[in-house]
């Protein structure tokens, strides 16, 4: 039986197939589109899945599962507005196009898209909640034969938060908060205050509050969050205007909060380090206190994770290492672009029955990488039909040449494999650099990323060093923890030696400078053999040079766009940007050896707001 799952229309849209119960494939629709986090309708990502499964033109498709319930959703968006008006005029007008032009269609989308394509038309579609469908991607493909299930975002239908318990293949959701009140959206908040994008800046906000001092903290329960000991909550809703305006906020939380929002791309000041640690620091007390509460309903050893939430790699680290639970697994892909897998793997083992085993060791997802993959036969095509020069690399000093290159200060971006899933690269579409280089946060921060210097990179280890560097019992694979760095590793920074943003960002931390976070933390990502054997051998191979068996890993990409997916996609960015090699596939590019770049989209023309 051929299952395909499908998110769409709020943010990072994806499809996902399964067949028998084995994920096939996975990906998010902006990887083909080059739109970051869009929405649409995933007929890219549709085509992408179907062709893994068929090998051919045609293909079966016995079920459609989409991620969440529309009528529901619109009910919740009907009875909101109705509630606060003639307030929430505005609001409701805004959403209402969308949803007279797509998300009232969904099945007639899905029957042409599958005609479109080809495929034999579905018997069925189903429609499952939004929360069950994070709960179904957290659970099915954990290692974990039961497990509680905890899942927080913005908002589904209605639920924002849910605690489930998972055993064999079923799921049980338990407890529920409802729509307005959200952890989410609270975060979503605090970005939008912060000067960053809503939906895409939350990652920033996390990187920015270990700046700051959690001033605001106690304001914030006093003021804006009643919570109880079991960790449900409301806010107070006079203070935000998501549900009457087209804004996060409203004036009354910025005189609270000692001004308006920061301008996007003005000087971050103290005002917004400090706004970013009381968020952060709320948000993982608050994630702690609901975890208790659903191990104490549950009585289960394990967590499953998913929703925005759980991409707060800082709250899982402090999860794991506090934490009432001896083992947590989070969805690689835990924002919306999961629940299509999700949904899925419901209609897979809940709805139709099929009987689950776990292993209790390994999960289910293939290290993420679900995405397509392109030959070197497809690249060596690509390569001579545009006459860009490239150097053929066996396949057993792929991983030297590149850990000779590293060690020389270049930085390289490596396309090789399937592409991953989620929002994290893991070895398959990642740049790589020195992690013990001082100056290479920066570097690559100002030249390659164009974003700002501030924010952290990830370090990748290997999966059997990892307790040498550092403070982590255990394995990683998805870069969704948080840890230490190891004592020992430490270099001591004296209080209050700098004074700046910019000078504090610069000063030297541990041996792995380029990968420590100014409070000494860092989000690492561990590389098993048997998961990601090329990305492993490159590791092993820098350390058996240098000593070291860590690098930096960062996403392929620039601010503003999705992760390459295609050869074409890879070249460009590493045209456009300070990469100095490009490793596509078994081909290695060296940026001096290319012809003059001709593309006349250069770093300028990145969208400055995202």
């Amino acid at each position: 039986m051929n299952i395909l799952g499908i998110s769409a229309f709020y943010h990072d849209a994806a499809a996902a197939l399964i067949h028998d119960g084995d994920i096939l494939a996975a990906a998010q629709e902006e990887r083909f589109t080059r739109i970051k986090h869009d929405p649409s309708f995933p007929i890219n990502a549709i085509r992408y899945c179907l062709s893994e499964a068929a090998g051919n033109a045609k293909c079966r498709c016995d079920v459609v599962a989409f991620y969440d319930k529309p009528l529901t959703k619109l009910s919740r968006i009907l009875t909101t507005h109705l509630a606060v008006a003639p307030r929430g005029l505005k609001p409701f007008v805004a959403a209402m196009p969308v949803w007279m032009k797509q998300k009232l269609w969904i099945p007639l989308q899905i029957e042409r898209a599958l005609r479109d394509l080809s495929v034999e038309p579905t018997k069925e579609i189903l429609f499952l909640q939004h929360h069950q469908s994070h709960a179904a991607s957290a659970f099915f493909p954990s290692p974990f034969q039961s497990a509680a299930i905890l899942t927080m975002d913005g908002v589904g239908e209605w639920a924002t938060t849910t605690i489930g318990r998972g055993r064999d293949n079923r799921i049980e959701i338990l407890k529920e908060i409802r729509f307005p009140h959200s952890l989410g959206l609270l975060y979503s908040a605090f970005t939008h205050l912060c000067g960053f994008k809503v939906n895409s800046g939350e990652y920033k906000l996390m990187g920015l509050a270990p700046y700051g001092e959690p001033k605001y903290e106690q304001l914030i329960y006093e003021r804006l969050l009643r919570c109880k000991a079991d960790g449900s909550f409301r806010l107070n809703m006079e203070y935000f205007g998501f549900l009457d305006s087209l804004c996060m906020t409203n004036d009354k939380l910025h005189r609270l909060l000692d001004g308006p929002p920061r301008r996007p791309e003005s000087e971050i000041t103290q005002r917004e380090m400090n706004l970013a640690c009381s968020i952060q620091k709320v948000t993982e007390d608050m994630v702690m206190r609901i975890a208790r509460h659903a191990h104490e309903i549950t009585g289960e050893k394990n967590l499953c994770l998913a929703g925005g939430i759980a991409l707060n790699c800082v709250a899982n680290g402090r999860l794991l290492r506090e934490g009432p639970f001896e083992d947590l697994w989070i969805q690689p892909a835990a924002g919306d672009a999961g629940g299509a897998l999700g949904a899925a793997l419901m209609t897979w083992y809940q709805a139709k029955g099929n009987g689950r085993v776990a292993n209790g060791v390994t999960d289910a997802m293939k290290g993420a990488c679900l995405g397509p993959c392109y030959r070197d036969e497809e690249i060596r095509a690509f390569l001579r039909t545009s006459g860009y020069p490239a150097r053929e690399m066996r396949e057993d000093e792929w991983a030297a040449e590149l850990a000779k290159l590293i060690d020389a200060g270049k930085i390289v971006a490596i396309f090789v494999g399937r592409m991953e899933y989620g929002p994290r690269a893991l070895g398959a579409r990642s740049i790589v650099g020195d992690a013990r280089a001082p100056e290479m946060q920066s570097r690559m921060n100002l030249m390659i990323k164009y974003r700002e210097s501030f924010r952290p990179f990830a370090p990748a280890c290997l999966e059997e060093r990892c307790g040498d560097y550092f403070e982590l019992d255990r394995a990683s694979p998805y870069m969704l923890l948080t840890a230490n760095i190891k004592a020992s590793r430490r270099i001591e920074v004296k209080p209050n030696s700098a004074r700046t943003l910019a000078e504090r960002v610069h000063q030297l931390r541990s041996d792995i400078p380029a990968v420590t976070h100014v409070d000494y933390s860092a989000r690492v990502q561990t590389v098993s053999k048997d998961v990601a054997p090329r990305f492993h051998s490159l590791l092993k191979a820098f350390e058996e040079r240098t000593g070291c068996g860590v690098v930096i890993n960062t996403s392929f990409n620039v601010r503003g766009e999705p992760i390459v997916c295609t050869p074409r996609d890879a070249y460009r960015c590493f045209m456009r940007t300070g990469i100095d090699y490009l490793a596509l596939g078994s081909f290695l590019l060296d940026k001096t050896q290319q012809p003059v770049w001709q593309d006349k989209s250069d770093r300028r023309n990145i969208d400055v707001l995202d």
